[in-house]
């Protein structure tokens, strides 16, 4: 069968008659596209070409293997945003490395050390000295009192927010009396109004009125005051303690400025001894910041020790303190025996331990050993006793038994113990 035969077979099937490709049958469309015009010859504008920057970027695609090695810088916050998406998706996802991711983060948590609610101890100090520099007050407060003002400042910041539970926490207060430890159970309010009735010596001697008013008590000494406050009381102190003894840590901080820097020699009497007003707010200070620490145990809160400036003060006035509470004890039988059978003439060198407070508020102290009248010399050294600051502090609180105090010493043992011991009888209630 010849070709044209072929075709005609083809189409007839087809049922049009026509040749493939022919395209002009009646009624049908072309089987056969025509050529289409060209937009450039039409005259029509353009259309607008895509910008490539108008697609959006293509996300990386990560295998587990890669998820799962990234948890760890995921949980640090060191990956990349697209890293963190990813990762982050991912543990929607997959059950095992969202555990893993958990225990990561809690991992972390743990090596960063928490930021304390207190603020710097220092802070107020600067604050008040960027402001004093700007415009100095009309009536400065003595230098000398700096430290009671803060350290009280400071215990009332600490008691503001604190409701009933915490008023009537239980608080035990530890000092040494005859080498032995002692203590005395209260409240947080209880020590408010030890604290109230303490520091009315030293404002009856500035001419205040005495917080404990018409009650009478045995001797003028900080124990027998604050007993004989408590006893008066009908009840237990309560919060409504705070304002009388707010209002007279103000009172007395305001007088002193008042009165000006040449009242700082005025004698404060304790009972068994007395101490010149600029030392006696000194050891208002270090009372306050020593029972703020036993209230914030009893709360279990975090309490700093003072700036550095007004702890090394309260060291120095323990450490000036010291010879005369060694003659103290060496005539009660105390302590060692002078080495000489004489006394050191007044304002001669003599026998000396060498005091070396470590950290914060430091320094060195040569403490004479025969005679509180003698003068420390380091030509006349026999021992050499190092202490940290804080430590020592809660050596002369009464709050570390003097054996266990010492971080350090060389030299005569019995110089070195009568010291430690001296440190520890400066403690009171």
């Amino acid at each position: 069968m010849n070709g044209p035969d072929r075709f005609e077979a083809y189409d007839g099937a087809g049922g049009d008659g026509h040749e493939e490709g022919d395209g002009q049958g009646p009624g049908r469309p072309p089987r056969i596209p025509t050529p289409r015009a060209s937009v450039e010859d039409s005259g029509l504008p353009l259309p607008a070409l895509e910008e490539p920057g108008d697609a959006p970027p293509l996300r990386p695609v990560f295998e587990h293997p890669v998820l799962k090695a990234l948890l760890g810088a995921w949980a640090l916050a060191a990956c990349s945003a697209e890293e963190a998406t990813a990762v982050e998706e991912h543990l929607g996802e997959c059950g095992a490395c969202a555990d893993e991711a958990r225990r990561l983060r809690e991992a972390v948590g743990l090596l960063q050390r928490p930021d304390s609610l207190d603020l710097d101890p220092g802070l107020r100090t600067r604050v008040l000295g960027a402001c004093l520099e700007r415009r100095p007050p009309r009536i400065p407060v003595p230098d000398w009192a700096a430290a009671y003002d803060a350290e009280t400042a400071r215990l009332d910041a600490l008691l503001q927010d604190f409701g009933d539970a915490e008023w009537h926490a239980p608080v035990r207060l530890r000092w040494f009396r005859a080498d032995e430890a002692t203590s005395r159970r209260t409240t947080v309010a209880g020590v408010i109004a030890h604290l109230l009735s303490v520091d009315g010596l030293v404002a009856v001697a500035l001419g205040l009125d005495d917080p404990l008013g018409d009650v009478m008590s045995r001797r003028p000494t900080p124990a027998a005051r604050t007993e004989a406050y408590w006893s008066a009381s009908h009840f237990p102190p309560t919060r409504a303690v705070r304002a009388p003894w707010r209002e007279q840590s103000h009172s007395i901080v305001r007088t002193a400025s008042f009165t000006g820097s040449g009242v700082g020699g005025l004698p404060v009497p304790y009972g068994d001894f007395e101490l010149p007003l600029h030392d006696a707010m000194l050891d208002r200070a270090f009372e306050c910041w020593v029972h703020a620490e036993d209230i914030a145990d009893a709360v279990d809160y975090p309490y700093d020790p003072p700036s550095p400036r007004h702890l090394h003060r309260m060291i120095d006035l323990a450490a000036r303190m010291l010879p005369d509470v060694l003659a103290h004890r060496r005539r009660n039988g105390l302590a060692a025996p002078a080495h000489h059978r004489h006394l050191v003439t007044a304002g001669e060198p003599g026998r000396s331990l060498r005091l070396e407070i470590e950290g914060s508020g430091g320094g060195e102290w040569l403490i004479p050993l025969d005679s509180p009248a003698a003068k420390g010399s380091a030509d006349h050294e026999v021992a050499h006793v190092a202490l940290d600051g804080v430590e020592f502090c809660r050596l002369a609180a009464g709050h570390v038994p003097p054996q266990e105090a010492a971080a350090g010493q060389v030299g005569d043992k019995d110089a070195i113990r009568d010291v430690l011991f001296a440190a520890a009888s400066l403690s009171r209630m």
